[in-house]
């Protein structure tokens, strides 16, 4: 196993970061146990959740994810061993405080609730699952999905001062030790930054955004920044919601897939050009003696200013399939064809 140091802080992580969203609905606490034992064993001391886990996020299994890590936690006494990483949702969950956007105060205690959920005294990572504005992830990067001259620049700007000052006195309280940012813009991670610098309040130290062969948006305007600010690049579902297994392929939905779930933000991974786009992708693998999901992951691993990916699966053998991608280096030949392959299906969603 690989490591590096996550952007400006002082934590070393795996290359590879162990995702847990599908533990409390698509997997139970044996489940999580498994995975969380046979990542450690890989080297793996990297892992991710959220207060609005599992997914689908429901009112019902909402803190699943977090109680489930916090179970194993305590069993195993393991927790000097993991650089563990959660985030606090942001507006829009009607069960998740009325859905309201995210302030000072209800940052302080949703910290405080998931150090209660993960029974742990501090959390390495704390991130901001989402900005207060909306942002251009989840299928709304195309152009006109969002109007930015109706954003109150100055008011989003004093709100991210706000959240910072709550950070830092959660982290003056020794409740976190880093902070981080998931699905933001390049604007969103220059006001964070300035903020940090004018005000002494706490710097991010990474960013996790949506990542893949399928959805290169980020690449490259948002990773340079992070390259050049020492922001740590954690790519989130690289396989496209699973799509680049192959499995939904021809309109297949097998019983208990992400696919065959309601999705709170719909299908939006699910485009004319995105079957195609994996059809030629599984070809391309084929004909390298991968799957779709090894070249995949081992061709994410390998893009320049990529920390760490976050991975996740349902079942153990899927995660040792995962993990042992990331110790296949891809030949110059390999990688010609997947730049081929991605100027042949540019953005499929």
């Amino acid at each position: 196993m690989q490591y590096v140091t996550l952007g400006s802080s002082r934590l070393s992580v795996s290359r590879v970061c162990l995702g847990s969203m599908t533990w409390g609905c698509q997997n139970n606490q044996a489940d999580a146990d498994e995975q969380l034992n046979y990542a450690l064993a890989q080297g793996v001391n990297f892992v991710d959740t959220a207060e609005m886990y599992a997914i689908p996020p429901t009112a019902d299994t909402y803190g699943a994810t977090e109680r489930i890590i916090g179970d194993w936690l305590a069993r195993t006494q393991q927790r000097n061993n993991i650089v563990l990483a959660t985030k606090m949702a942001g507006s829009g969950l009607a069960h998740v405080r009325q859905g309201g956007e995210m302030t000072p105060q209800t940052l302080i205690e949703a910290v405080d609730g998931s150090l209660q959920r993960l029974q742990t005294d501090y959390i390495d990572v704390y991130q901001l699952h989402w900005p207060n504005r909306v942002s251009p992830h989840f299928g709304r990067h195309k152009p006109g999905r969002i109007s930015f001259t109706e954003v109150d620049a100055q008011q989003q700007t004093e709100q991210m001062h706000g959240l910072l000052q709550a950070l830092q006195h959660c982290v003056q309280a020794g409740k976190i030790r880093y902070c981080g940012l998931s699905n933001e813009t390049p604007w969103g991670i220059s006001q964070y930054l300035k903020l940090s610098e004018q005000h002494g309040l706490p710097r991010m130290v990474s960013i996790q955004n949506e990542f893949g062969p399928l959805h290169t948006k980020d690449w490259p305007y948002l990773i340079e920044q992070c390259v050049h600010e020492n922001i740590a690049y954690l790519p989130w579902s690289p396989l496209a919601g699973g799509a680049l297994t192959g499995k939904y392929l021809g309109g297949a939905r097998p019983a208990g897939s992400r696919w065959s779930m309601l999705q709170r933000n719909g299908l939006f991974r699910d485009t004319p050009e995105s079957e195609p786009a994996i059809a030629a992708f599984t070809a391309l693998a084929a004909a390298h003696g991968y799957s779709a999901a090894e070249l995949a992951l081992a061709w994410v691993d390998q893009v320049d200013g990529v920390s760490a990916t976050i991975i996740g699966a349902t079942s153990l053998a899927q995660l040792q399939q995962n993990i042992a991608a990331f110790s296949r280096p891809l030949t110059t030949a390999i990688l010609d064809d997947v730049a081929q392959f991605l100027q042949q299906h540019p953005q499929p969603y």
